[in-house]
């Protein structure tokens, strides 16, 4: 059987999980280029850097109070597909406890709740049911707010002829997202668009749950409000840290475009991550015209043709010798080359916080951070350093329960640090304090203690 006379199988796969024909024909397109060889590679011969963009840090007090005005139309976007296997758990990861007992769902409840705004979550379906059981957990004011929908799966397809992966010891790893470009389709098939449009909404702020410098700026919101952008994404200067990330760069004609590390040419990896050429990191936070979207939807039948990423992987990620299988997946920021208008901006490192390993989480639990009565995590005022970097050993810190049990009574105090790493197996006492570089190495096999209180320089 070819390739072609496999897409029936997928469809029917797809229907009896109860999916919309949008994404039925959504992934059709998509396996239509797989199966021509496609694989979404943008050569550094297709684009061109960008050198310069509207700085939000310049934007002024009229802006601010343009923002303000345009707050009571404008909801708030998590996308909330994530689990926290990375750091070794099996759940949501805005379920993750990251500040003062609150987990991240806790903190952009309480956002949406300061503005007075919906608060609108995109989960999978891995994370949905969990997702809507801890919503369910808060005060009624506050999860009447909430409107969560189920992002749309796809069936993962086998390398070899391209048929349904199939994996017997458990048929839900035969299914995966489709990435966060999914969102547009989603919003759609989900009835939630059409609910926020019809309560008046105009202006959307989409980020990743995870990212806890992502929140509504009055003066960013101001001028997207003014300028009358359908889309506008928020990039940042790219460092050495991030050069593996998705750039923004310029087709030939002049469109802007997002290239991820999946869609760059092996050859050409090292144009990729030169921080000089390519300047801006995409942090993900997206600014979306809801009315804008509906019309581009309507216009193309409900299809968003986002560039594909054509990821390989294993059925089963936690075993190498399962068969090798294709995920299709998109991303959400590639939609800035779909709309004519598409903006996009330069914001403060600040504003991409996300939380990735257990070291990051560590910095966020200490005292370098701080939660502020409006319900947004920023730096500790008291703080007279540059951004915090926080490094841990994978081998002892990379899972949250080898975390919590070598820090038993919370991280130490790092608001005078400013890089912590641990080399190791080590195991820190209460009250323990930080300053400035500190590296804490323990090469021998038997658990190195910090004691109570001991204060670490240098």
């Amino acid at each position: 059987m070819n390739a072609s006379e496999q897409l029936p199988f997928f469809a029917a796969r797809m229907r009896a999980a109860g999916l919309p024909e949008l994404a039925i024909a959504t992934f059709a397109h998509y396996y239509a280029q797989l199966e021509v060889g496609a694989t979404g590679l943008i050569s550094e011969r297709e684009i061109e850097p960008v050198d310069t963009l509207p700085d939000t840090t310049t934007f002024g007090s009229d802006l601010a109070e343009r923002g303000r005005r345009a707050l009571a139309k404008t909801v708030l976007v998590k996308l909330n597909g994530g689990l926290a296997t990375s750091m070794g758990l099996t759940g949501p990861k805005a379920l993750l406890t990251v500040k003062n007992g609150l987990t991240f769902l806790d903190v952009v409840m309480r956002q949406a709740e300061t503005h007075r705004i919906p608060l609108v979550l995109m989960d999978s379906f891995s994370t949905h049911a969990a997702t809507l059981a801890a919503v369910a957990r808060h005060p009624q004011s506050r999860a009447d707010l909430v409107i969560a929908f189920e992002q749309h799966k796809i069936p993962k397809v086998a390398r070899d002829g391209l048929a349904p992966g199939v994996w017997p010891k458990d048929p839900q790893l035969e299914w995966c997202p489709p990435g966060h470009g999914n969102l547009y389709a989603a919003l759609a098939t989900s009835g939630a668009l059409d609910r926020l449009l019809a309560g008046g909404y105009e202006h959307a702020f989409v980020s990743n749950v995870d990212n806890l410098g992502a929140v509504i700026d009055p003066a960013i919101l101001g001028y997207f409000a003014e300028q009358g952008h359908a889309f506008m994404m928020e990039v940042t200067d790219r460092t050495e840290a991030d050069k593996k990330g998705g750039h923004l760069a310029r087709h030939r004609d002049g469109r802007l475009v997002l290239r991820e590390s999946a869609q760059c040419p092996v050859d050409e990896q090292n144009a990729f991550q030169d921080v000089a050429r390519h300047r801006y990191f995409n942090t993900n936070n997206i600014w979306l015209s809801l009315a804008r979207l509906q019309e581009f939807l309507d216009a193309n039948g409900g299809l968003v043709r986002l560039p594909m990423i054509r990821n390989t992987k294993t059925i089963d990620p936690r075993d190498p010798t399962s068969p090798v299988v294709y995920q299709l997946e998109t991303a959400m920021g590639a939609a800035i080359e779909l709309f004519a208008d598409a903006a996009a901006v330069r914001v403060p490192r600040l504003r991409f916080a996300a939380v990735k390993k257990t070291g990051d989480l560590l910095g966020i639990r200490s005292d370098a951070f701080v939660l502020t009565d409006d319900n947004r995590i920023v730096p500790n005022p008291a703080r007279e350093l540059g951004a915090l970097i926080v490094n841990l050993d994978d081998r002892f810190y990379g899972f949250i329960d080898q975390l919590e049990a070598r820090f038993p009574d919370g991280p130490p105090s790092l608001v005078g640090c400013e890089k912590f790493e641990v080399i190791g197996d080590v195991r820190f006492g209460r009250g323990v304090v930080a300053r400035g570089t500190v590296s804490v190495v323990n090469d021998g096999a038997a658990q190195l203690r910090i004691p109570d209180g001991t204060v670490l320089a240098g």
